[in-house]
Parts: C-alpha cells; structure tokens; sequence
C-alpha cells in the first residue's frame, strides 16, 4: 500500500501507476484544491485591484480541476476530510466512492490551562495560521478592514493579534495599524491561543478543514467563525461557537463574547468536549489505520 498525502504528493503518481507489482495507491485528499482556487477566484473577482489574482486563481482552478480528478480516477481509495470535500471530489468523479476520514489534532498539546502570552490585554481578538497563506491573508485583510473597526467602536481597547510566519507583503499596511499586532513566526502558538477573549476565524476562501478550529475549540476559547471557515465540521452554531459572515454581523458577534464571559466560558467548554470526542487522533488514527487492512482486500486496478 502507497498512501499519498495530499495533491502535492501527486506528482508521484506516474512512477506508481508504473512500478511492477503495481501497489494499491490510497489519495488523501486532505483539501479539495481545485475549490480553494475555484473560491479564491470568485472571491477576488469582486474587487478589480485583485483581478490579477483572479485570473491566477482561475488558471489554477482549471488545471487543478483536470490533475485532481486523474489523481482521484487512478487511485485505489481516495479519503477525503469532509461531506463538503467528498461531494466536491463526486462532481469531478461521477460513482467515486471516498472513505471520509476529519483532520484532528493531539488534544493533550492544546491544554486550556497553558499560560497565556503576557501583555495580550482583556479584549485580545487571535487568528493563527500561515501568514503566506492566500485565504489566510484574505481573511486577515477583511477583518482588520472591515470588521476590526466597528468592533472598536464599541470597545475601543479590542486589540487584532495575527499569529503566525512569514507575513505577506500585501499585510504590510497593518504594521502601522495600533490595533494590530503580526507576531511573525513565535516558538509555540498555544500561548497566544490562551491569551485570546475571542478567536475569529474569518475565512472567505479554502477547502477542506481548518485545525485552528480545532486549535482553539480544545484550548476551551470562544470562537467566531464564517460558516466557511467552520466547513466540514457539524458544529452548531451558539452552541460549539457563533457563526457569521458579513461584517456587521461579525462584529456583533464578537462584541456579544467580549461583553459576556460566562458565554465565552460556555462556549469554550463545549468547543473543547467537540473536539475530544470527534478530533483527537486518539480516536482518529484507529479508523486511518482500518482503510489499510480494507485496501488490502481490494484488487488493485491494472
């Protein structure tokens, strides 16, 4: 058995498809990337400082669409992390059958009595991730724009912390914003996780799931989501975290958190009770390893 581990791996595939005996190929489609682009091009089209970008992202998008759906057509099994995934793969791959098998994170690494990053402030508003990542720059863009100050409106003190490496020059503008902090890269994230009153998690583009859902939810913080950055997940909204999608909305959400710390507590310990059952590898790895003994069984093609 040949498990690939995401698209990237794919390129692999031809050496595979070629080898004598001929292995049973499992695809891990841990994101649909040809959705990422699919959603980074609808999005940018909407701005005409980023049709550049657009048209990037549709090239992508196309070749993406054509790789990922031979990827998936030579592969023995493909797993997918989500309904969401799984149906986008079908819509490539008519009669494709995906094991679906979530992301998770080891629990026990994100404690929520871990110390919080000293100095952060009561109103400390974090968002964790791979700051060269395009949906992650995207999102820190809109909420430091467009959500950031009608927050501030009513909690003037509320403070935007942007944890993660390699910033993108398109954040460089928000250096110079007082309400922001980019960290860049930071020896560990749980500390500043800790430190959040809210974690927003203010994706407008992507596939596939997001761990720092996960990050966050176990280390007991209250989350505010788009529904797009909770996607994959069957959290419920006001129950595991508040969910919204346009600014306003958002804003209230958060500001709904900060003015209510028996809701952000609430919140924490029922996000934290989600992800220990759902997403520990703990119970998670067991049902990877079962795919295996199944391929097994299985008669690969060719």
């Amino acid at each position: 058995v040949v498990h690939i581990e995401g698209i990237e791996l794919a390129c692999y595939l031809d050496l595979l498809l070629e080898a004598r005996p001929r292995p049973f190929i499992l695809f891990d489609d841990h994101n649909c990337e040809y959705l990422l682009q699919k959603r980074a091009f609808l999005t940018d089209l909407t701005h005409p400082a980023r049709w550049h970008a657009a048209t990037y992202s549709l090239v992508q998008w196309l070749r993406l669409r054509r790789f990922e759906a031979w990827t998936c057509r030579q592969a023995d099994q493909v797993v997918a992390v989500s309904d969401a995934d799984a149906a986008a793969l079908q819509t490539l791959v008519p009669g494709l059958s995906p094991v679906i098998l979530p992301n998770g994170i080891e629990v026990d690494a994100y404690r929520p009595d871990i110390p919080p990053t000293p100095g952060m402030g009561e109103a400390a508003l974090v968002f964790t991730g791979k700051m060269d990542f395009r949906p992650n720059v995207d999102a820190v863009l809109w909420f430091a724009q467009e959500v950031l100050p009608r927050i501030r409106q009513e909690v003037p003190e509320a403070h935007f912390w942007v944890v993660g490496q390699q910033p993108h020059p398109r954040l460089d503008p928000l250096r110079n914003d007082p309400a922001v902090t980019l960290t860049g890269r930071v020896g560990e994230i749980q500390p500043y996780i800790a430190g959040a009153a809210v974690y927003v998690i203010p994706i407008r583009m992507g596939g596939g799931t997001r761990l720092k859902l996960l990050e966050a939810m176990a280390m007991e913080r209250a989350v505010v989501s788009t529904r797009l950055g909770a996607e994959g997940f069957p959290v419920h909204d006001g129950e595991e975290l508040l969910l919204a999608d346009t600014p306003d909305a958002f804003a209230a959400a958060v500001l709904s958190l900060l003015r209510n710390p028996d809701r952000r507590r609430a919140l924490g310990r029922a996000g934290r009770r989600f992800v220990q059952i759902h997403y520990d590898w703990q119970v998670l790895i067991p049902r990877l390893e079962a795919t295996y003994p199944t391929a097994g069984l299985t008669s690969p093609r060719g």
